[in-house]
């Protein structure tokens, strides 16, 4: 994300500040969160293996998606690996995953033995389809991993029957997709398991941690004792009786967890509300395209991610990236740049001895292009991601419209009237 030097933008009455969710001004932190932090701390249990707050936070994020089980975990990247671990790869299966996505949901396959496969996107969402994962399938395919990126649920009812029909597990990537919905139903509920990412910038945060959520007993047992190195607490005769790693959550982040996840509902509800704001605000600006939810679907807005025509805007998303960023917006063109399979570390993968031992079969080089991936260049080329958090107000949006509005218009040569809709 570009971030501008402060971040403050002019409107016409007033100089306003962005809230961040870097610091506390975009974050909702605060008493909640001490008070159980000090009992954490008083009770001298830090760990997760001897404390309450990892259990209850474990409990209570289950109960919040009906679900039977959820582990919490060190990170987002370590709940993907867990789940993963949990299904027990073999060298030569494969992962259909996305390639717009953090590497973080990537690597992990390959640490497992297995080879991510790439499936195309639709351009619209940025997210993978039951088409596009369907013709990614092959013999040797173990598991799928969608991403609901920034927040907009993929076609989850037509994924998850491809998936059941193959035999095949489902695993959701809801980092960025906390409590949105697929024709009523909860991301993270479709699938086998689900991960969670607590990072600093999430809906609600722990600084860094994650969770799982499981459908199935075998599976959530899988993944605890994944993050817990393999080893069997609560056994009659524990052992280390798999591979594993120490990936465990503290008590002092599973405090601030609990605290955290009493106010989702509210973030969520307020991220929203500015969002509707900031799609009504724009509409009808030529070559600029809101995140408006998908029918059927609530989008929970982990960040506002435009989509600009360069064929109606000079210059694209990158021209109007940087004249937003010279207004105090910061903001990421082309959200990663590069798809995952296009990034060095694929690319030169013989430097690095899992993914030497995943492709030896493959010669050094990306793993996609245009051709193979049109729709994923065409989400990347178009992309415009704007920071969001539920400290935005109907003042914040109202400027970032107008800088929205003023931008495009200069840079196709107009000017816009007052704070109204561009003139045709």
């Amino acid at each position: 994300m570009q971030r501008p030097p402060q971040t403050a933008i002019q409107s016409d009455a007033a100089r306003v500040v962005l809230p961040s969710d870097r610091d506390s001004t975009g974050r909702d932190l605060g008493e909640a969160e001490l008070r159980l932090l000090a009992e954490a701390v008083r009770s001298g249990h830090l760990i997760a293996t001897a404390g309450t707050f990892v259990p209850r936070l474990e409990r209570e994020f289950a109960a919040r998606h009906g679900m039977a089980d959820a582990i919490a975990c060190a990170s987002g990247t370590a709940a993907v690996h867990a789940a993963l671990g949990a299904l027990r790869l073999q060298a030569g299966d494969e992962v259909v995953t996305t390639p717009i996505t953090d590497m973080g949901a990537v690597l992990p396959i390959c640490y497992e033995g297995a080879r991510p496969v790439f499936a195309d996107v639709e351009p619209e969402t940025a997210n993978v389809t039951a088409e596009t994962i369907a013709r990614a399938i092959g013999p040797n395919t173990r598991a799928v991993i969608v991403t609901h990126l920034f927040g907009q649920p993929c076609g989850m009812h037509p994924i998850a029957a491809l998936c059941r029909a193959r035999g095949i597990a489902l695993i959701e990537d809801c980092a960025q997709a906390f409590l949105a919905t697929d024709a009523g139903k909860l991301c993270g509920t479709f699938g086998d398991l689900a991960c969670f990412s607590f990072q600093q910038g999430k809906h609600m945060t722990t600084g860094e941690g994650g969770i799982v959520l499981a459908a199935d007993p075998a599976r959530a047992d899988a993944v605890r004792r994944f993050v817990n190195k393999g080893w069997g607490f609560g056994d009659s005769q524990p052992d280390h009786d798999r591979l594993g790693l120490n990936y465990r959550l503290t008590e002092l982040q599973a405090a601030v967890g609990v605290a955290q996840l009493a106010k989702l509902d509210s973030v969520v509800d307020r991220r929203r509300a500015r969002a509707r704001e900031l799609c009504a605000a724009l509409a009808g600006v030529d070559g600029i395209t809101v995140p408006l939810p998908r029918t059927g679907t609530s989008h929970s807005y982990w960040r506002f991610a435009l989509r600009v025509d360069r064929d109606h805007i000079p210059g694209g998303a990158t021209a109007l990236g940087a004249r937003l960023l010279a207004r105090g917006i910061g903001n990421a063109p082309h959200y990663v740049k590069k798809p995952a399979f296009a990034c060095e570390v694929f690319v030169h993968r013989s430097a690095f001895a899992p993914l030497r031992t995943v492709y030896a079969d493959r010669p050094e080089g990306p793993l996609g292009d245009r051709s193979t991936h049109p729709g994923v260049f065409a989400a990347l080329d178009s992309l415009l991601v704007l920071p969001w958090n539920e400290h935005y107000t109907t003042e914040h949006v109202t400027a970032i419209a107008r800088a929205v509005r003023d931008s495009v218009h200069e840079l196709s040569g107009r000017r816009s009237a007052g704070n109204g809709p561009p003139r045709g």
